[in-house]
């Protein structure tokens, strides 16, 4: 849109601006989700597109053989494929898989409910640095509490949970206010990052982090209380939980 232009008049005339006639509205974003949350939950959707509807069977589980974390590779590093070597960037990877439609959809949902404040407020590098780390985090917890199993771990969940861990720390303390130097309106500036004290003492931001932690403590329990096999990376989950709880400062800008 042009900028508005004013022009000085002659004599005592008064200055008058150049209008846009009949100027389109401004465009409004395709989507509400800040730009790297949408591009990360796009990626997330392609990889998952690539493994359903290019590649065979073949090259799906040669993907998975050097992207997956495999903790076991630890134990025997000829059980998979590329030996201990991917050790060093699948507790990364990992968090681009996924095991089907329903469990990608599900993070996405998550992601963006949760990316976007994190974003919002530290930008979308700091976001994510902090997926990554919080999927590395949940993926040494995985391996762990499974070794010596020979299990993998695919999902975004570790990351996603770091982001929710992080959330929590500002989400739900009241905003701050300043008053506007002109008219002294109260305006709201942001929210407080929360100190593990005043998370305790929050009743919403007590009970969103005790449901959460009790609800992925008790996964393992439900074969034995249930018969069900459930497989939920609990391990993943509450890593990457607190370490964006606990790392969060991290993020914040001085001054």
């Amino acid at each position: 849109m042009p900028e508005e232009q004013g022009f000085q008049m002659n004599g005592d005339e008064n200055a008058e601006q150049n209008q846009p006639q009949d100027a389109p509205p401004p465009r409004q974003p395709v989507f509400l989700l800040p730009m790297p949350v949408t591009v990360l939950c796009g990626l997330l959707v392609a990889i998952e597109a690539l493994r359903a509807f290019i590649l065979n069977r073949a090259g799906d589980l040669e993907l998975l053989s050097w992207l997956a974390f495999f903790p076991y590779r630890l134990v025997e590093p000829t059980a998979v494929d590329g030996g201990w070597i991917p050790t060093l960037w699948t507790p990364f990877t990992h968090a681009f898989l996924h095991a089907g439609w329903e469990h990608l959809l599900l993070n996405v949902a998550w992601l963006a409910i949760f990316g976007a404040p994190v974003t919002s407020r530290y930008g979308g590098t700091r976001m994510v640095v902090l997926f990554l780390v919080g999927a590395a985090v949940g993926a040494i917890a995985f391996a762990a509490t499974t070794l010596p199993q020979p299990q993998v771990l695919i999902g975004a969940s570790g990351g996603i949970a770091a982001l929710t861990g992080a959330a929590v720390r500002f989400i739900f303390q009241p905003p701050v206010l300043i008053a506007d130097p002109q008219s002294g309106e109260p305006v709201s500036v942001g929210r407080r990052l929360a100190t593990i004290p005043e998370v305790l003492l929050s009743p919403r931001a007590r009970f969103f982090s005790l449901v959460w932690i009790v609800l992925n403590g008790i996964v393992p329990l439900l074969p034995a209380l249930t018969g069900m096999d459930v497989q939920i990376a609990w391990q993943a989950h509450l890593g990457g939980f607190f370490a964006g709880f606990f790392l969060v400062p991290l993020l914040e800008r001085r001054g």
